[in-house]
């Protein structure tokens, strides 16, 4: 039995992570009607933190309780629920819960450069944009408003800007000063990251950073913005929040507009509700996934899918990393766990052949990990001590993110052997391949790191043989302006369905080569001023 919810707002956004609590907040703010659906709970920082301290293995999702009824990859028993199909594994971890995935990131607010959005116009390979950096331009500055981000002023490589940024950028660790200092020896340019943290002073509300360098997975004192902020502010705006709401099925009318949004509780009892707008505002797997479901007689291949690209073109940034000791000490672990960027990388015409990448050196205490390393090799008593201080304090990681282009062939598409979850949705599947454009640039820093170790002083360089994941998900609902290759329009709207947008990095044509969450909440407050004057013509 299906109910139907008696209010019917004129706005419904599903997912309460950065990109629905900002689209959420503007609309209520301006007096719409706006319902927030969300898959998972809200979540306490006190008890995440105590959850954390007692965890024995202190991952990256430690703090954060199981959900049963939305699982999450990398979590007790739901770390398999990703279904990987392809050659490479698609390894990734988002929070199902009120504030989404921001709730463990690392703050890391870089914007992309113009010609990010124009890699096939300029270099032949990949996607352009169907809108360019100026239109976007106005509404990266909103969004490093709502976030308050921190950065650098006039650094080279960074977006261009009309504005400065909100608040200063952080000071450099000793750790990232060396890299800096050896960075430039080889005629490279590191700035400070910008990031989404005040450091000097409180800043709505929040307290300045107290330097616990464990911002991944958790910011201890709320310096660091996480998406449950701003959707606090959306409540307060007038907003109401449902939890633990599985949105599975999107309704379409006769005349293509989405009429309903089905969500399940964790007891499978099954509710509906109706709408004059939908936001989707789910992640790049979870959305593409609700949509790929959606089939029904006004949508054969699913919600939005007349292209066939629903669920195609997924990427991320896949991640490269080097280690070697230092001669002299460097102290990994003091302040934020990345506060610089090696940019110079970022953008060339070795773009036609190679990705772009951008390195940056891990300010992540590491006792943790080197701990394990010297008693696994038999050390014990004075001589583990002394291999635990030098390790931990000479060790340096150089960890890279590369460009991906957008391939039809990597997708996310609901389970084609019928697993499922709790609640019997599908899981996602997974085909998903690194191509050698993008192996082209691992392989480029890992020579560069060999170079720059050099300057360390370090007798050798250790790379991964791999790749890592990044959890930047982007491109399975991808943007352009012909509806037979694409999902969405440059407004971020479904070209099949007049009244549904969607707030996602999947709408994302290319990926850069930074981190992909200003991206999102840029394009998450632009469709909320359209969806606004939509309605509410002036």
């Amino acid at each position: 039995m299906t109910t139907t919810l008696p209010q019917s707002p004129e706005l419904c956004v599903i997912g309460a992570g950065v990109a629905g609590a900002l689209v959420a907040k503007r609309a209520a703010e301006a007096g719409m009607r706006v319902t927030i659906l969300d898959c998972g709970p809200r979540l306490d920082r006190a008890e995440m933190l105590e959850r954390f301290r007692q965890a024995a293995n202190q991952s990256l999702m430690a703090p954060y309780p199981v959900v049963e009824h939305a699982p999450q990859p990398g979590m007790p028993r739901t770390d398999d629920y990703l279904v990987q199909k392809g050659p490479d594994p698609y390894d990734q971890q988002y929070i199902r819960a009120v504030g989404g995935t921001t709730w463990h990131w690392g703050a890391a607010t870089w914007r992309f450069i113009p010609n990010d959005m124009r890699i096939k116009s300029l270099y032949g390979v990949g996607r352009d944009w169907p809108i360019g950096y100026d239109e976007i331009e106005p509404w990266y500055y909103q969004a490093e408003l709502e976030l308050g981000v921190a950065g650098p002023d006039d650094a080279p490589f960074d977006g261009p800007r009309s504005q400065p940024y909100p608040l200063p950028a952080a000071p450099l660790s000793y750790l990232d000063q060396v890299f800096k200092n050896n960075a430039e020896q080889l005629g490279e340019v590191v700035i400070p990251a910008p990031q989404a943290r005040n450091h000097s002073q409180i800043w709505d509300g929040r307290p300045p950073c107290c330097g616990n360098a464990n911002c991944m997975p958790l910011c201890p004192i709320g310096a660091q913005y996480s998406g449950n902020m701003t959707v606090e502010k959306a409540e307060a705006a007038g907003a109401e929040l449902i939890t633990n709401a599985v949105v599975h099925f999107l309704e379409v009318g006769d005349d293509g507009r989405i009429v309903a949004a089905r969500y399940l509780t964790p007891q499978a009892e099954e509710f509906r509700i109706e709408a004059e707008r939908f936001v989707l505002a789910a992640n790049g797997i979870e959305g593409p996934k609700i949509m790929l479901m959606s089939t029904q007689d006004n949508a054969p291949e699913g919600v939005g899918n007349s292209s066939d690209m629903v669920g195609r073109n997924l990427m991320d940034h896949p991640g490269s990393g080097s280690r070697w000791y230092s001669a002299e000490p460097v102290w990994p672990g003091r302040g934020p766990m990345i506060l610089s960027g090696l940019v110079s990388m970022r953008d060339g015409d070795f773009r036609r052949t190679t990705a772009a990448r951008k390195l940056q050196p891990s300010n992540f205490n590491i006792v943790g990990w080197v701990t394990p390393e010297a008693i696994d090799e038999g050390l014990t008593g004075e001589a583990l001590r002394e291999q635990v201080r030098y390790r931990s304090t000479h060790r340096m990681i150089l960890w890279g993110l590369h460009e991906q282009l957008p391939d039809p062939s990597n997708r996310i598409v609901p389970s084609t052997d019928k697993l499922t979850d709790k609640l019997g949705i599908p899981r996602p599947e997974i085909h998903y391949r690194v191509d050698d454009y993008t192996w082209a640039s691992i392989r480029e820093a890992h020579r560069f790191a060999e170079r720059l170790a050099e300057l360390y002083g370090a007798d050798e360089v250790e790379h991964d043989t791999g790749f890592s994941g990044n959890n930047h998900i982007m491109g399975a609902t991808i943007m352009g302006e012909d509806p037979g290759d694409s999902v969405v329009d440059g407004d971020c709207r479904t070209h099949d369905h007049p009244n549904l947008w969607i707030s996602s990095s999947s709408t994302f044509p290319s990926g850069s080569s930074v981190n992909s969450t200003l991206t999102i909440a840029a394009l998450a407050v632009r469709m909320a001023d359209k969806i606004v004057r939509q309605a509410r013509p002036q």
